[in-house]
């Protein structure tokens, strides 16, 4: 048990702290959507991911003239069941919270859907190849939160990355090994056809996350603040003989 001080919350909690801002209207949000899903079953049927629905339009319940590109949004707010929905919201919030105290609930939530709907989009791009194995995905429904959630374990990871995460809640794993070993799994289980399904939008969401940090990084005007006020730091910096070094080995100077 650990003592946490953040803008949310000062108490005494397990793992990562409080349950935050974006995580409370996240994890509520994911919840109310099961309770339809459960009271009205056709829900997940309409705003699953079918990738067949956008590309072709065609459909027993969609009309041909019909583009339903929202369920590349909409399908990460559904669940398959109640495990399926417990474990990405402890998932959720075990790497979650700690990222948006750092980055700020503004950023954090604009990363948990970009990555969500991007791996969404990557699902529907990966069923367009010429191989028996994307093409089932086609006419699959596609649910859950899992691909922002492997943008999260990323982030977590580039962030942390000797931060050791407990794999199957026995092994130590540093948090970088433990993504490798993800992604690795994720695509090599894209490339069959009885797993492909869900882990192509696993691997989109690795994907979708890497670009999204890397280019915020190479921002062009953030780039030039950035030198600008290194400039004005070394320049006082010389006036009493202190020499600076180079960036940190951080992979990005978001973090601290």
């Amino acid at each position: 048990m650990r003592r946490y001080s953040s803008p949310y919350a000062s108490s005494f909690s397990f793992g990562p702290g409080p349950i935050s801002t974006a995580l409370k209207a996240l994890i509520g949000l994911n919840v109310l959507m099961f309770v339809v899903q459960v009271v009205l079953p056709a829900t997940t049927e309409l705003f699953g991911l079918h990738p067949a629905w956008i590309v072709h339009a065609r459909s027993t319940i969609a009309p041909e003239h019909s583009l339903w590109v929202w369920q590349v949004a909409t399908y990460m707010f559904l669940h398959g069941g109640i495990f399926h929905i417990v474990f990405n919201m402890l998932a959720l919030w075990m790497f979650g919270a700690e990222l948006e105290r750092m980055w700020g609930t503004r950023y954090f939530l604009k990363f948990y859907l970009a990555t969500g709907i991007g791996a969404g989009v990557l699902t529907v791009l990966f069923s367009l190849l010429p191989f028996a194995f994307a093409r089932q995905l086609q006419y699959a429904n596609v649910i859950g939160a899992s691909g922002a959630i492997y943008g999260l374990l990323l982030a977590y990871a580039l962030y942390f990355p000797d931060r050791p995460i407990y794999m199957y809640f026995v092994f130590p794993i540093p948090a970088k090994i433990f993504v490798a070993i993800m992604g690795g799994i994720a695509f090599l289980s894209s490339l069959s056809e009885a797993g492909g399904i869900a882990n192509a939008t696993h691997l989109g969401g690795l994907l979708v996350g890497y670009i999204f940090l890397k280019s915020a990084r190479m921002d062009p005007i953030a780039e030039l603040k950035y030198r600008f006020y290194k400039w004005k730091i070394n320049r006082v910096r010389k006036k009493f003989d202190v020499y600076s070094g180079g960036r940190a080995d951080d992979w990005d100077r978001r973090v601290h």
